[in-house]
């Protein structure tokens, strides 16, 4: 196929993606009194913490972020400093190594900022709990705006999460 059929081909069947489901809210927990900022409204970035996961929640973010979910159809996108951040992404109980860095990364995003934990882990620590590495969970060092319940959350509960913060 020469390159002008392919950009044809390319052409006549568009964006092909899973549809946005918007009739379920996948079990989100939103903080009380929450509203997502007016600044944040039409795209976000965001910024993944991992505090200390078994990297399932990663694989479902990855998919999520990924070409057949594709997060940035609704304006989500990874960054890679909590300078460029509006939301805030944990995944994982909190560690004993990754309390500190964890507050850091959060108070190096600019405000108005959401924090969203991934992951049953992030609540009540899952398996982890009661470990000597475990330091607690994310709810014992910032305030949680939106908590995505899994272990782990599929991707659609994830995008419904960003979809929430950016009030979509």
């Amino acid at each position: 196929m020469s390159t002008s059929g392919l950009l044809r081909l390319i052409a006549r069947t568009g964006r092909v993606a899973e549809p946005l489901d918007a009739t379920t809210d996948h079990g989100l927990q939103v903080r009380e009194g929450f509203q997502p900022p007016r600044a944040l409204r039409g795209s976000v970035q965001v910024r993944h913490v991992d505090a200390g996961s078994c990297n399932g929640c990663e694989v479902e973010i990855g998919a999520a972020f990924g070409p057949v979910y594709d997060a940035e159809r609704i304006g989500a996108r990874l960054v890679a400093s909590p300078r460029h951040a509006d939301v805030v992404a944990v995944t994982g109980v909190v560690t004993q190594n990754m309390a500190e860095p964890l507050v850091n990364t959060i108070d190096a995003a600019p405000n108005p900022r959401v924090i969203v934990s991934i992951g049953d882990c992030t609540r009540g620590c899952g398996l982890f709990a009661g470990s000597y590495a475990v330091a607690g969970s994310v709810d014992d060092f910032v305030d949680v705006d939106v908590h995505v319940p899994g272990c782990p959350p599929a991707p659609e509960a994830i995008i419904a999460a960003l979809r929430a913060v950016t009030g979509r």
